[in-house]
């Protein structure tokens, strides 16, 4: 075990190794193809082939064929493996030196609960999201939405989606990913990012450590064609998330711990939408 963590300390010592680790770990449990870890991560095709040799050879990363497309994932299981050896076997699992790790297990409090959902323009997605959690379950939860590149406007398309399935719109907004991470800023207990490129992204570090998940969706506000065609991509993005929001409301939040509660969160990202009932 000790070779082994070891070896995996030693790939992840490297500033790029551990910079193209660290996207794939914010986009799990999505596999991700090779070719957009380069571009977003200005590496050459060569060199990143090369890192993620060394990442894969170490157990740390998996390699999965989609047609002509290599796809890269992180091997949770093992990087949980190497947490583990590290806290509990080096460090005795004091929790003086290791408090953030003793309180995983603790299960979430009786009460009203924040989720903020991000996506880059915070125009159609997150605005979805956003409302269909608060006319879902506003009791249970305070929802708010964010971009780390917002729009000046909402999506004139997600609008009419939300008027039609009768939304009150009146309460929404554009807002910076700012404006949730700075002083005086609600504290956070899940954090959701719905598109892959505001997952790629660095944001805060955010108070509390809350529950994080993954739910990428493809982004309509790029849909070509007629007027139809575009409104049909909202409509599908729009139920795609329903889906997904459905089954996260359904989970017995306030009697899960902090572990089983992320599992359950990862586990709707694994699911299709459309096979999530």
């Amino acid at each position: 075990m000790i070779e082994e963590v070891t070896n995996q300390l030693a790939i992840l010592g490297h500033p790029q190794r551990i910079t193209v680790f660290r996207m794939l770990v914010r986009r799990f449990p999505d596999t991700v193809a090779a070719g957009e870890l380069a571009s977003e991560l200005a590496i050459k095709p060569s060199t990143l082939s090369n890192y993620l040799n060394a990442l894969q050879r170490s157990g740390l990363v998996s390699q999965t064929r989609s047609g002509t497309s290599l796809r890269y994932s992180v091997e949770m299981k093992n990087v949980q493996h190497m947490l583990d050896f590290l806290i509990v076997d080096c460090c005795r699992g004091r929790p003086d030196l290791c408090m953030p790790f003793t309180q995983r297990g603790d299960a979430m409090t009786d009460r009203k609960f924040n989720v903020l959902f991000i996506c880059v323009g915070n125009s159609a997605r997150s605005i979805f999201a956003e409302s269909v959690l608060r006319e879902i379950a506003g009791d249970k939860f305070n929802v708010f939405s964010a971009g780390t590149l917002p729009s000046s406007k909402l999506n004139p398309f997600a609008l009419r989606v939300l008027n039609d399935k009768g939304h009150d719109t009146s309460v929404l907004r554009s807002k910076n990913i700012s404006e949730f991470s700075g002083p005086g800023a609600p504290e956070m207990d899940f954090v959701f990012t719905v598109c892959n490129q505001a997952a790629n992204e660095e944001c805060p570090a955010w108070e509390g450590q809350p529950i994080s998940g993954h739910w990428g969706m493809v982004d309509p506000v790029k849909a070509i064609g007629t007027d139809a065609e575009k409104s049909l991509a909202f409509q599908n993005a729009y139920g795609a998330l329903k889906r997904r929001i459905e089954a996260f409301t359904s989970l017995p939040v306030e009697s899960l711990d902090r572990i089983a509660l992320q599992s359950a969160v990862d586990d709707i990202a694994r699911t299709p939408s459309e096979e999530i009932t």
